[in-house]
Parts: C-alpha cells; structure tokens; sequence
C-alpha cells in the first residue's frame, strides 16, 4: 500500500512541476500580451483565452500536490480540543466517504466534457481566436482525477496513523 502512496505522490509531485510551467507560460503571455497592447498597440486576440486556460490548470494541477503538502487552509479550532486519535478518523471518514466521492464524480464529469469536446473538435464560441478546447478541459480533468486520488490517500492515511505532522497538534 506504501508504495501506491509514493506513486500517487509522485503524479502529484509531477503535476505540480507542470502547474509551475504552466503559470511561466501566463507570465510570458500576459507580459507579451502588455507590450503588444500598449507599446506596440497591436493586442492581441489570444491573450485572454490564454489567461482564464492558463490560471485555470495551474490552480487544479496543483491542487493535489498542496494537498499532500497540507498547504490548504484549515480552520482548526474544534480539532485542537479533540485528541490526535479522534482528528484522525474524523479526517479519514470525511476524506474517504465524503470528498472522494464527490471529487470521483466531478472527475468523472470532467473526463466525460474533454473527450466529448475531443471529438467534437469543440472551440471556443466566444472568443475571436477560438482555441480547441479539448486540451483545457483535459488538463481539468487530470487535476481533478490526480486531486481525487490524492484525496482517497490522505483519507488512508489518516486512518493508518500517517498523518503530516502539521496534523498533530499537541492534545
């Protein structure tokens, strides 16, 4: 079992390097987008598709990474009071049998709307430049599956004891 812990990890670790990626190439198409605007006044006709796409990954590919890392906000005033065994399992239920499913069926849902826009060849209604958007809506759904699964994990090993220690809070 520890092993497909360090494999979903590692996909989550992977992600996040491509959310990094990810948010350079916004960086460089809004700064191109600025000087094509404002020194040159030619805008360009991509550069908002490219923001909301860009932003957009980068916030779900690292979703999972940020939650291995117990980088999410928490709000921990309840669970400072209950001791350490008690944090676990309330956390292991909500993540396996609560989150799971819920992020399982939006993942589902998102694998559904980036092959059916695959096939489609579906683009942009709104947009001048109409980019394909199969490749947006799968960068989606990755996150959402990897999310999902990391999820699944963080509620497992909640229940074995193997918690961040960010989670242990002095009882």
């Amino acid at each position: 079992m520890s092993s497909v812990f360090k494999a979903l990890d590692a996909i989550s670790l992977s992600l996040s390097r491509v959310a990094e990626l990810v948010t350079l190439v916004l960086v460089a198409s809004m700064i191109y987008e600025v000087a094509a605007r404002y020194i040159f006044g030619a805008p360009t006709i991509w550069a908002f598709d490219i923001s909301y796409m860009c932003t957009g990954t980068l916030f779900v590919l690292g979703a999972a990474y940020a939650l291995r890392q117990d980088a999410h906000v928490r709000i921990d005033f309840l669970a400072q009071k209950m001791p350490a065994g008690l944090r676990r399992a309330i956390e292991g239920i909500v993540f396996l049998f609560m989150l799971t499913p819920i992020f399982a069926i939006l993942s589902w849902f998102a694998v559904g709307r980036a092959w059916r826009a695959y096939l489609t060849g579906e683009v942009e209604t709104v947009s001048p430049w109409a980019p394909l958007m199969w490749p947006f809506y799968a960068l989606l759904a990755l996150g959402l599956v990897a999310l999902t699964l990391q999820i699944a994990v963080q509620g497992l090993r909640a229940f074995r004891g193997e918690t961040h220690a960010a989670f242990e809070l002095e009882a």
